[in-house]
């Protein structure tokens, strides 16, 4: 069965540690954290590193490099630099850039910049960023032509941007270090109503084999074994398991009870 991380959007109220002393409550493999360079500190580090090293947690990801016309690659690199020094394997990246040059760039650069490390910088696509399709996607990374790069897969930005789970399979399995993972209902958001894009990826998403997504062929698509981080933002699970331990329990329980059917 895939190890499971316990993606830091399911408890969006929680800092590192707390997000760490949760993933570890709910019993998954690995966990991912949300990265605020301006908001971090050496004695965090140190802390979120022993908090890693006591529950046993691989770290799967941190995020979130967003790249925008404008921005600063440094604040980019301080998130790297954040993420290698705590052990983690990816970093994830998004783009509201509509150059995809400049994006292809900034993504180059990091990939660089995260060699000493060898933590994969992995560019997620969907509606609701600049690279809003899988070709995109791909272009971008044909372009870094770096073999730090990756692709994040998410099957409800799979499905909002019309991609299929055959699309998928054809990805070379090279660009795939680890996916996300969640259901959501089979009713799309209009894709020029960004709100309710955005409600729809922060607040609607379901637990696995609760919604109306391909998820059977979209998990047959990816590589046999993937970790998957586990993206469940979802209102209704926040309201019913205030508890950010209960919550991630109960994530992990529907999780790897669906995958058991699946495997």
């Amino acid at each position: 069965m895939n190890r499971i991380s316990f993606a830091s959007g399911i408890v969006p109220e929680c800092g590192p540690l707390e997000t760490i002393q949760a993933a570890a409550t709910g019993g998954f493999d690995a966990t991912g954290l949300w990265i605020e360079p301006e908001k971090w500190s050496a004695p965090l580090t140190r802390d979120a590193r022993r908090a890693l090293a006591d529950t046993g947690l691989e770290l799967l990801d941190v995020e979130v490099i967003w790249i925008k016309p404008g921005d600063n690659l440094d604040t980019h690199k301080a998130v790297i630099d954040i993420g290698a020094a705590l052990g983690a394997k990816n970093v994830l990246c998004v783009s509201s850039d509509p150059d995809a040059g400049r994006t292809a760039g900034h993504l180059a650069a990091l990939c660089e910049h995260a060699e000493g490390c060898g933590m994969r910088v992995a560019l997620e696509f969907g509606i609701f960023t600049e690279v809003k399709s899988l070709p995109a996607a791909l272009s971008i990374l044909d372009a870094v032509a770096h073999p730090l790069r990756a692709l994040l897969v998410d099957p409800i930005h799979v499905d909002r941007s019309g991609t299929s789970a055959a699309d998928i399979a054809a990805v070379p399995r090279a660009l795939l270090p680890y996916a996300q993972f969640c259901d959501a209902p089979a009713e799309r958001p209009d894709p020029a109503d960004f709100n309710a894009i955005i409600t729809d990826a922060i607040d609607l998403r379901e637990q696995c084999g609760e919604g109306g997504l391909p998820l059977v062929d979209l998990y047959r698509a990816l590589p046999e074994g993937i970790p998957l981080s586990i993206e469940l933002r979802s209102k209704l699970l926040r309201d019913t398991h205030p508890d950010a331990g209960e919550r991630a329990k109960a994530v992990a329980t529907l999780t790897r009870r669906w995958l058991a059917t699946v495997c």
